[in-house]
């Protein structure tokens, strides 16, 4: 089995294995709004906007950022309802996870920006590169993230990864994964080359 509980020893308890059992709604989230018999009132395909707010017919604007769909359809539904709208029936699906985009570069087959389903790990986003290059040095994968205190990063052996040994973690929006190599600048290169062996995150 593969190592799936951080280690807090080795700085891993801000990582999971698990992908979030409930999925909230972030900007730049795609979704459909469905009213059973009323498609004037439904709508396809409208984007979360960047204030985390959307807009909909007859029920106006609504903040829906760290919503459930769940949390979204009961809401539509109370609004619709006191509208005079006689026994609404509301769906919501989300079509695309707009918000969910990882960075990756360094020593990897196709470098870039790419959109990725909730639960993908370190190794997908890697694997959405096209994988490593030859020249990748495995002990030297980093992994930059956003947090309220900063911008965090933390230093992975991608060969313990993908042996099992060390854990496999979720991504979240918006990280930047940077996989060790000569060809890096030296500022990169003298950066991952200080962070700890294993996942501990730093911030600077």
């Amino acid at each position: 089995m593969a190592a799936d509980t951080p280690v807090a020893s080795l700085g891993q308890q801000d990582f999971s294995a698990d992908e979030a059992e409930i999925y909230t709604l972030r900007p730049s989230d795609v979704v459909s709004v469905t009213v059973f018999r009323e498609p004037d009132l439904s709508v396809e395909n409208i984007p979360v906007g960047a204030d985390g707010m959307l807009s909909l017919p007859l029920v106006g604007s609504l903040k829906v950022e760290g919503m459930t769909t769940r949390d979204l359809e009961r809401s539509v539904t109370e609004r619709l309802a006191k509208s005079q709208l006689i026994d609404p029936r509301v769906s919501v699906n989300v079509m695309q996870f707009g918000s969910h985009l990882v960075t990756v570069e360094g020593s990897v087959e196709k470098p870039g920006m790419f959109p990725f389903k909730p639960g993908t790990r370190l190794t997908g986003a890697i694997a959405l590169a096209e994988g490593l290059k030859r020249e990748a040095k495995l002990s030297e994968v980093a992994v930059f993230r956003q947090t309220k205190e900063g911008i965090a990063v933390a230093k992975f052996d991608y060969g313990a990864v993908r042996a099992g040994t060390m854990l496999d973690p979720v991504l979240l929006p918006s990280d930047r994964v940077i996989v060790g190599t000569s060809g890096l600048s030296l500022f990169w290169q003298d950066l991952i080359k200080s962070l700890p062996a294993f996942a501990l995150f730093t911030r600077f």
